[in-house]
C-alpha cells in the first residue's frame, strides 16, 4: 500500500493525537493491481507514492478497527473531512451491484447542479477514473486513477468538474457515493470511456457498456465547465 502521512490535530485524547482517519491528498496510483501497474495520466508508471498533477482529487484511508466479531470504521464523518477541505454539504447518496468487467461513465453534471462525489467501495473492487473537464484548469483533459476495494476502504473525494467513471473488477462488486447536488437529468453529461485524446487505461478492451455510455460524446464535442 502506499506510504501515508498522519495529520495530528489536537483532540479530546490530548495534542497531538493521531486522527483517525489517514489523508493522501495527492495519491495518483495507490498500489498494483495483479501485477498490472497503474498508470498515471500521461500513460507513464506511477508508484504507489507517486504524487498526482490533479491534488483536487483526494484519497482518505480511514482506521479500521477489526476483531473476531468484525470491524468498524467511520466512512464520514462531517468534523474530520472539514479538516482535509472537504466541506460540501451531501444531499444524495447512491448504490450500484454491477459484474466484472461493467464500464459506467464517464458522467458528470453541469452547474447549478454540478456534483461533488465522495466515494467508496462496500464489496468487490473497481478501478476508479476522475477526468478534468475544467476548461480553465491546467490540468484539463488529464485524468487520474485508482483502486478502491472492500478490503482497503479507501474513500475517494472527487470535486464537481470532473468527469468521473469505473470499471469493476470483481462480480457482485457494490459501489456507493455521496452527492453534493441531487441528480438532474437536464444536467447530466457524459464522455466517451475510451476517448483517444484521453487515452485512459482501463485494462479492459471490451467491457460491459450501458447502451447510453456507448454513445457518449469525446470531450471535444461534450459540453462542459
Amino acid at each position: 500500500t502506499a506510504a501515508a502521512s498522519r495529520f495530528t490535530v489536537p483532540t479530546p485524547a490530548g495534542p497531538g493525537a493521531v486522527i483517525w482517519f489517514t489523508f493522501l491528498p495527492e495519491v495518483h496510483a495507490v498500489k498494483y493491481i495483479r501485477h498490472r501497474a497503474l498508470l498515471a495520466g500521461d500513460g507513464s508508471v506511477a508508484s504507489p507514492t507517486t504524487s498526482t498533477s490533479i491534488p483536487d482529487v483526494k484519497i482518505i484511508k480511514p482506521d479500521v478497527f477489526g476483531d473476531d466479531r468484525g470491524y468498524f470504521f467511520e466512512s464520514f464523518h462531517v468534523d474530520k473531512f472539514a479538516a482535509f477541505g472537504i466541506t460540501e454539504p451531501f444531499l444524495q447518496d447512491n448504490e450500484s451491484r454491477s459484474q466484472k468487467n461493467v464500464l459506467r461513465g464517464l458522467h458528470f453534471q453541469l452547474p447549478p447542479f454540478a456534483q461533488g462525489k465522495l466515494i467508496r467501495v462496500i464489496r468487490g473492487a473497481v478501478l476508479d477514473i476522475a477526468v478534468d473537464i475544467r476548461r480553465n484548469s491546467p490540468t484539463f483533459g488529464k485524468w487520474v486513477s485508482m483502486e478502491l476495494t472492500g478490503e482497503n476502504k479507501w474513500i475517494c473525494w472527487i470535486p464537481a468538474g470532473f468527469a468521473h467513471g469505473f470499471v469493476t473488477l470483481e462480480d457482485d462488486t457494490i459501489f456507493t457515493y455521496k452527492c453534493s447536488a441531487m441528480y438532474n437529468k437536464a444536467s447530466e453529461g457524459s464522455i466517451r470511456w475510451n476517448d483517444p485524446e484521453l487515452n485512459i487505461d482501463w485494462g479492459v478492451t471490451d467491457p460491459l457498456l450501458s447502451e447510453k455510455d456507448k454513445v457518449a460524446p469525446l470531450l471535444r464535442d461534450a459540453l462542459v465547465f
